[in-house]
């Protein structure tokens, strides 16, 4: 068994847009374009998991166009541009159309140096080639490359929600049937309720929680606020050996749902000083920010509770 018949995401890709899960008006846009078969440039936004990478793939796939996938937090400098990138634009595609590169978390891309080349690149490749640029957070996209591309945004509102996370339980019970997994429809509906509209993450869960034949109720047992409260008492009594024995044992949750976790329960937890709340707030967006582009994000953790620690007054 190869390693992607083992991950599930790898394994359950959707390979359609219309196996895709996506709010109705997205995946409608989509399908337009495929009937067409014009491919414009793209940028793809919104948050982890929501299917940004796997529509991109989708797309290529349905139209038959060759196109060579480039994850920008791993080879994002620009020496991978004059390269990889460019010995696949410049060349005629064997296929027949358009050829397309798929630049993943493109906002890792250095926005001083790596992005205003790319703004070279697709005007210089425009007779045959195509970008389709995937980012978590549009704003680190330099304004040049969003006037190059049609912007789509992957966020799910939440007249949508309930309908995705509908359909998203009938394809988690998909996968756990062909997996031969045993289940508690509860469990399922608690776990999309628990991380959706990350379905990535809803997916890698209930393979985390199944190696046993069985969907496990510890999957959706574990209470984030019970979780938070504790970290906050390490940040009152400024125990720093307790806090980091926090982030490492919550390794696993997203950094992103840390700061916003914190974010939320401030007016709670917070002294309300008239310094303590906007301290803390710059504290957040400063280290939510850095988390695109450091190495250890949990040390980058770590380093942000400190900080609060240090300068911001807890009840």
């Amino acid at each position: 068994m190869s390693q992607k018949d083992f991950i599930w995401v790898e394994k359950y890709r959707p390979q359609t847009i219309e196996d895709t899960i996506l709010p109705p008006a997205l995946k409608a846009v989509f399908k337009k374009i495929i009937k067409t078969g014009e491919l414009p440039n793209m940028l793809f936004t919104g948050s982890a998991g929501l299917g940004k990478t796997t529509v991109a793939k989708a797309i290529c796939k349905v139209l038959g166009f060759d196109y060579i996938i480039v994850n920008c937090s791993e080879d994002g400098n620009i020496d991978t541009l004059r390269g990889k990138i460019r010995r696949f634009a410049s060349t005629v595609s064997l296929a027949g159309g358009v050829k397309v590169v798929i630049l993943d978390e493109a906002d890792y891309l250095n926005a001083q140096s790596t992005q205003p080349a790319l703004r070279g690149f697709i005007e210089e490749f425009s007779d045959n080639c195509r970008f389709i640029l995937t980012c978590n957070f549009k704003n680190r996209i330099i304004e040049p490359l969003h006037s190059r591309c049609g912007e789509y945004q992957f966020n799910t509102s939440k007249k949508d929600m309930a309908q995705l996370c509908g359909q998203f339980m009938k394809r988690l019970q998909f996968i756990l049937d062909s997996e031969g997994v045993t289940y508690n429809n509860e469990v399922i509906g608690k776990m999309i309720m628990k991380h959706a509209p990350d379905w990535r993450r809803v997916v890698n869960e209930a393979q985390k929680f199944s190696m046993g034949g069985q969907l496990e109720t510890v999957a959706v047992d574990a209470n984030n606020g019970d979780a938070f409260e504790s970290l906050f008492e390490h940040l009152k009594a400024k125990d720093f050996k307790k806090m980091r024995t926090w982030v490492v044992n919550n390794v696993d949750v997203d950094a992103s749902v840390i700061f916003r976790a914190v974010y939320d329960m401030m007016y709670d937890k917070v002294s309300d000083d008239g310094q303590s709340i906007p301290q803390l707030v710059l504290i957040l967006a400063d280290y939510q920010y850095k988390n695109a582009f450091v190495a250890d994000h949990e040390l980058n953790i770590v380093a942000c509770m400190t900080e609060i620690m240090a300068n911001v007054s807890i009840k």
